[in-house]
This record gives structure tokens, C-alpha cells and sequence, in this order.
């Protein structure tokens, strides 16, 4: 049996040792409950939004999703939009982010964070604000033999 695919295939070199500089770069907000960093409903949350920006009329620009895990039992997620979604959280993201993609489990996280900071010291950043783009899910990372991740480093992010 031939396993769905949801989400696209992705390319990490636009992505990987650049910097991008966002000026009021939409996003709608949400939460998703964690358990120890682990989240709990991530696909019904994401579901919803995604619900939320079709009704809307709007695209989700590279399709980024951005993770930021404010403590073992929150992660904040933040769905890039390219215009405002009505019923949800509207914000915007201005700054300069640092990133670098890594592939592989999900249990080598600790491992790049480790390596995102000497990342950004060798590169001279001061990492102000963590965010993570877990670019699949499971099942298409499964698919595609590749779970890549993302990470961003706010070096003078603002809300």
C-alpha cells in the first residue's frame, strides 16, 4: 500500500548557512501542548490552522512552519501566511536569522543545539531567539528517507 504524501519534498540549500532578514514577516500563532519537549496533537493543531489559512484564501509561503519550544510542556508555533487569516493569532517576525539544516532522528536535537551554538559563535551571532522548522512529518520523512530540520537563530528578532 502506497503511503500518502502531505508534505512537499524539501531543499535544504536555500535554507542551509544563510541568513535571512525578515521585515514584518506574516505568521499566524498557535500552541501545541508538549510532554518533556515531545509534542502531543502537533497534527490536529497544524490541521487547524492549515483549515484556517485555506478559508482565509491564503498560501503558506515555502510552506515554513516555525517551532519554538518555550518550555518541556508548550512549543509556540508560528505558520507563515501571506496575508492576515481572520479567527487566529496574526504576527509578524522582523530580524535577522541565522540558519543551518540538519537531517536525521529526532533524538539528535541535542546534539545540534549544541552545534547551532558553536555555529553561530564561529559566525560572530549572538543567538537572542531559538526557533526549529521540522520540515515533514513522520510519515513523509519516513517516505522520503530524509527528516530535515531547520534551525533559526533570531540575532535581533522583534515581534
Amino acid at each position: 500500500m502506497e503511503t500518502e504524501i502531505c508534505c512537499p519534498v524539501f531543499d535544504p540549500v536555500p535554507w542551509d548557512g544563510k541568513t535571512l532578514e525578515w521585515k514584518d514577516k506574516r505568521f499566524i500563532k498557535d500552541r501545541v501542548f508538549t510532554f518533556l519537549y515531545m509534542p502531543i496533537g502537533f497534527g490536529k493543531v497544524m490541521r487547524a490552522l492549515d483549515n484556517k489559512v485555506r478559508d482565509a484564501g491564503a498560501a503558506i509561503p515555502d510552506h515554513l512552519c516555525l517551532s519554538d519550544h518555550t518550555s518541556k510542556w508548550n512549543m509556540d508555533v508560528y505558520l507563515a501566511v501571506d496575508k492576515e487569516v481572520p479567527g487566529v493569532e496574526n504576527v509578524t517576525l522582523s530580524g535577522k536569522f541565522l540558519c543551518k539544516v540538519y537531517e536525521g532522528p529526532y533524538k539528535n536535537t541535542g546534539a545540534w543545539c549544541k552545534d547551532f551554538e558553536a555555529y553561530a559563535r564561529d559566525h560572530d551571532q549572538s543567538i537572542r531567539k531559538w526557533y526549529m522548522w521540522y520540515t515533514t512529518c513522520p510519515k513523509c520523512a519516513a517516505k522520503y528517507g530524509k527528516n530535515y530540520v531547520v534551525f533559526f537563530g533570531g540575532t535581533n528578532e522583534t515581534h
